[in-house]
């Protein structure tokens, strides 16, 4: 369908909303599937929030027979770290196999925002493996495609972005606090795992990722790791429908990437690309009614509607 430049939400909230919902990720994210039986859809959804987000305690024995990443609720059943994709793109397609045969309905759909967002094309990126019924024992037709927000497309750029700028940094040192306190409930839970040393070192986000992430996955530098981690250069590549609700002015991220991600949105027809003016980061809905009356938005949930009116509409155009 190509990119588009839309004005439906027209960013009232603007940058002061995108970072308090900032703030409130940091915090409480929450994931959840509760959308497919209240709307009716006949199709499962895997929801994962970004860095430092918990998934309710009803998904976290679909983890349990398998190496699981240390991810929101999930740090209690394994010390591993995120690998930003390289492993979570396959847990993805895992977790699908097992919600099928747990009597879940086909087809299934990815979706995830922020860091989530970025695990979830991932996982849609795995879901093309050849032979997938015999590697994961699920049909590939069986998963359908992926719907993130605000996907995080490339890390090293957006950090760079972050570290450079006054409010960047700023922000950068509130999503490393929120990493340094996963890594010390980690070492509580697991203190043959996590090193107190490497703990110490972890004031921001690339020595977070240099000196507890990286090590074990291989990497020498971040700046490889980032490389091989970031979906924006794998998105040529994909298959399956992919909807991106994507804000110009996300302050997380490299504004260079906005016609980037619209040029391969041009070039690749299975990428519906939503694309609005303002938004800030994941500010496209609230949970709290005070916080929505303050900011007087009408649709709380407008992000995920429209997620959910896209996965709902059996037409593509590609």
């Amino acid at each position: 369908r190509g990119p588009q430049t839309t004005p439906r939400y027209d960013g009232q909230t603007g940058w002061q909303y995108g970072l308090y919902r900032l703030r409130q990720s940091l915090t409480s994210v929450k994931a959840t599937g509760r959308q497919r039986a209240e709307t009716g859809l006949r199709s499962d959804d895997r929801l994962l929030a970004g860095r430092g987000g918990d998934l309710f305690d009803h998904h976290a024995h679909l983890f349990k027979e398998r190496q699981v990443r240390a991810h929101g609720k999930t740090a209690a059943l394994s010390p591993t770290l995120t690998s930003d994709g390289l492993y979570e793109g396959p847990d993805f397609v895992h977790i699908a196999a097992q919600a099928r045969d747990m009597g879940c309905a086909a087809p299934v759909w990815f979706t995830g925002f922020s860091l989530g967002g970025q695990l979830a094309l991932w996982g849609i990126k795995a879901a093309q493996t050849p032979n997938l019924k015999q590697c994961y024992g699920i049909d590939a037709a069986d998963i359908a495609g992926a719907a993130v927000i605000c996907p995080s497309l490339e890390s090293d750029r957006s950090l760079r972005y972050l570290e450079q700028a006054l409010l960047g940094h700023q922000l950068e040192q509130a999503i490393a606090r929120t990493l340094k306190q996963l890594a010390e409930r980690l070492h509580q839970l697991h203190p043959k795992h996590i090193a107190p040393e490497a703990i110490a070192k972890a004031n921001t986000i690339r020595q977070f990722d240099q000196h507890l992430v990286i090590p074990r996955l291989g990497f020498k530098t971040t700046t490889d790791y980032y490389r091989a981690t970031s979906p924006l250069y794998f998105l040529p590549e994909l298959v399956k429908p992919t909807f991106i609700l994507y804000a110009q002015d996300d302050p997380l991220f490299d504004p260079s990437l906005v016609p980037e991600l619209q040029a391969i949105a041009q070039r690749n027809s299975v990428i519906d690309l939503q694309l609005t003016a303002y938004g800030g980061h994941v500010g496209y809905y609230l949970d709290q009614r005070q916080e929505q009356q303050r900011w007087g938005d009408p649709d709380p949930w407008w992000a995920w509607n429209r997620v959910l009116e896209w996965i709902s509409n059996p037409v593509r155009d590609i």
